[in-house]
C-alpha cells in the first residue's frame, strides 16, 4: 500500500495537480478497462475543486445486479494545498492521498482478478491552492466550496455505509500518533463504537484500538455556528447510512495547513484499513452498527435527523 501513498504523495504535491491528473493515473493502475473516474469541477466564491468520484465493481455487488452491500470511502479534507501562503503538500492532504491510495490499491487487485463481492465508492476533491482559516488550537484549512457541496459530489445514495478519512491533528483531544476511530453515526445518533471494526483496526495497525471522543455539535452541519473538531463527520448530515471517521493523528497539535507534516506510513494504514473494511463489509461479514439496537433507541426515544439539519434559528435575547 506504501506504493500507491508514495505514487500519490509524488502525484499530488503540485501546484498544476488537478482531478483530470488523478484521474490519468488511476487510469494507468485498473489497466485496459481504466478507472472509470468521474472528474467534476465546482466553483466557490474562493476559487475552485475538482471532485473525484471512482466506482469499482464487485462480484456480487449493485453495480452487477447482484445483493452485496456498497461501501463508500470519502477522503474528507479542505484542500490538498494552501498556495500562494504555504510552498507544497499539507497536512490537511491526508485524507485525499489515503481515500486515492485505496482507489487506486482496489483497481489494481481488480485487473490482477482479485475482485471483491460488493462495490466500493471512493470520492475526495483536489484543490492545491485552498484557502485557510482560523480556528483554535491551530489554524484550519479551509475550501473554495461549503461543505453542502463536498457532501452532495461526496456522498451518494448508493452509499450503504461511509468511511471518512480526514486529517485530525488540529486538537489536544487526541493525543496519539497513527489512526483513531469515531463510534458509528446514523442519523443524528451517536452509537457505541463497532466492535468488529474496532478489532479490524487493530489487526490492520498491530497496535491497541484508539477511538476518539465524538459530540453532538460535531455531527451537525458546518455553519450553524458552533465548534466542530473538523469535518470528518460532515458526511453523517447528508445520508441515513451509518458512517464512521477513521482520523489520521498526531500526538501533538498539527495545523491542517502545515506542510512537512504527513506521515506516509499512517496514511497507508489507514488505506490499508478502508481496502479491508472493504472486503469484509461486502461481503457481508461485517456491520457499522446494530440495526435492532438502533431501532430500538428510535422507538424508546425518536428520532435525532433534526441534528443533520440546521434546526431552528436562535431566540434573540
Amino acid at each position: 500500500m506504501l506504493k500507491y501513498v508514495l505514487d500519490l504523495v509524488d502525484l499530488l504535491d503540485d501546484p498544476d495537480v488537478d482531478g483530470k491528473r488523478v484521474a490519468a493515473h488511476l487510469d494507468s493502475v485498473a489497466g485496459p478497462e481504466g478507472s472509470g473516474a468521474e472528474v467534476t469541477t465546482v466553483t466557490g466564491e474562493r476559487g475552485s475543486t475538482d471532485f473525484v468520484l471512482v466506482r469499482v465493481p464487485g462480484r456480487s455487488g449493485r453495480t452487477a445486479g447482484g445483493t452485496a452491500r456498497t461501501l463508500g470511502v470519502v477522503g474528507r479534507l479542505g484542500g490538498i494545498g494552501a498556495r500562494p501562503e504555504m510552498t507544497g503538500l499539507v497536512s490537511d492532504a491526508d485524507g485525499a492521498v489515503a481515500a486515492l491510495a485505496t482507489a487506486a490499491k482496489l483497481l489494481d487487485m481488480r485487473r490482477r482478478g482479485d475482485v471483491l463481492d460488493g462495490d466500493v465508492i471512493v470520492a475526495t476533491h483536489i484543490c492545491p491552492d485552498a484557502p485557510t482559516a482560523p480556528h483554535d488550537p491551530v489554524p484550519f484549512m479551509d475550501s473554495p466550496v461549503d461543505i453542502a457541496t463536498m457532501n452532495r459530489h461526496e456522498v451518494t445514495g448508493e452509499m450503504e455505509a461511509v468511511l471518512s478519512i480526514d486529517t485530525t491533528k488540529g486538537n489536544r483531544i487526541i493525543n496519539h500518533k497513527g489512526l483513531a476511530l469515531s463510534p458509528t453515526v446514523k442519523e443524528g445518533w451517536v452509537l457505541k463504537v463497532s466492535e468488529q471494526l474496532g478489532e479490524l483496526l487493530a489487526v490492520v495497525t498491530g497496535e491497541p484500538l484508539v477511538t476518539y471522543p465524538v459530540t453532538t455539535q460535531d455531527i451537525t452541519p458546518y455553519g450553524n455556528g458552533v465548534h466542530h473538531i473538523n469535518s470528518i463527520l460532515q458526511p453523517a448530515t447528508a445520508t441515513a447510512a451509518p458512517v464512521v471517521g477513521l482520523a489520521i493523528t498526531s500526538a501533538a497539535a498539527v495545523p491542517g495547513c502545515q506542510t512537512g507534516a504527513s506521515h506516509e506510513t499512517d496514511i497507508a494504514a489507514a488505506a490499508r484499513f478502508a481496502v479491508e473494511t472493504a472486503k469484509v463489509y461486502g461481503g457481508g461479514r461485517l456491520d457499522f452498527y446494530d440495526d435492532q439496537e438502533f431501532d430500538a433507541l428510535v422507538s424508546r426515544y425518536g428520532s435525532l435527523t433534526h441534528l443533520q439539519t440546521f434546526g431552528r434559528e436562535p431566540r434573540e435575547s
